[in-house]
Order: C-alpha cells, then sequence, then structure tokens
C-alpha cells in the first residue's frame, strides 16, 4: 500500500532518512536537521514536493519524497523521485516496482519522471531499468549553500 505522509509517520521516516543517508544509495551524508526541516516542511503542506508511505503487510516499509517542477525540454510538468528508501528487510519484494507503477498512473499527463540514481547502486539501476527508464547522460552541477548561516 502506498500512502501520504502523516505526522503520526514523523519518528519512523526520521529514521528510514537516517539509514537511507547513511547507506551506499547516496553520495553523501546530511545533516539530521535537514530531515527536520523536511518534514516540518510536509506537515505544513509545502506544495513543490509530497512524502509518501509504503506499506507491506500493515507496517512501515518505506518512504519516498516527488518533488514537481516544468521543463522546456520535456515539454511540460516533471516529476522527481528524490528519495525512494526501502527498509532492508521489505528489499527485493516488489515495493519499489509497486511505487514506480503508482507514480506512473498518478502523473500520467505528467511529460517526464525523472529520478537520480547512485552509479553503484545495482539493485536500482536494473529496477529503474525494467521499469522503462532511460540514463541521461547529462552531468549534474550544484552550489550548495548554508541555508543555516545565511551563505
Amino acid at each position: 500500500m502506498i500512502r501520504k505522509y502523516c505526522v503520526d509517520d514523523r519518528s519512523a521516516v526520521f529514521e528510514m532518512m537516517k539509514d537511507f543517508y547513511d547507506s551506499p544509495a547516496v553520495l553523501h551524508k546530511v545533516p539530521e536537521d535537514n530531515y527536520k526541516r523536511t518534514l516540518d516542511e510536509a506537515e505544513k503542506g509545502n506544495p513543490y514536493f509530497d512524502l509518501f508511505i509504503l506499506e507491506k503487510d500493515g507496517e512501515v516499509a518505506g518512504y519516498a519524497m516527488t518533488l514537481y517542477s516544468y521543463s522546456n525540454e520535456a515539454g511540460g510538468k516533471v516529476v522527481w523521485i528524490d528519495e525512494l528508501y526501502v527498509k532492508p528487510a521489505f528489499q527485493s519484494r516488489g515495493l519499489g516496482r509497486e511505487f514506480i507503477g503508482y507514480i506512473k498512473d498518478k502523473f500520467g499527463e505528467y511529460a517526464r519522471i525523472r529520478l537520480e540514481v547512485e552509479s553503484s547502486n545495482d539493485g536500482a539501476t536494473r529496477l529503474y531499468r525494467r521499469e522503462g527508464f532511460e540514463e541521461l547522460g547529462y552531468m549534474q552541477y550544484i552550489i550548495e549553500k548554508d541555508i543555516n548561516n545565511g551563505q
């Protein structure tokens, strides 16, 4: 089952975020204050993203975060699967595939579904290819700002 995040999920999602950002699925750790801000924003109803809970047999099995934008290149709205985490005990049970199917259905009118994956994350890479994702081949650049110090 896939459902929207609610405040009662806060501690479970916080712990899963810690696991996700402590795994080889990501390039670097993220400060725990970021998780708190993200959960605060989700609880306020930030229109730029959604958090989802993945459940299996009545248990919280994972979470996902989607972001929303518009792309001239794609010719329309874009949904980003920004984070998709499945607890180790629930991996290889079809939850990632189920979530991607849910996104394909829910955002069927969107021009593009986009995601990032760490190249060493073989399981995720295989899943995404099976689900029809293609590698873009773009390099990505960022400027990181320390919003806590106003820089």
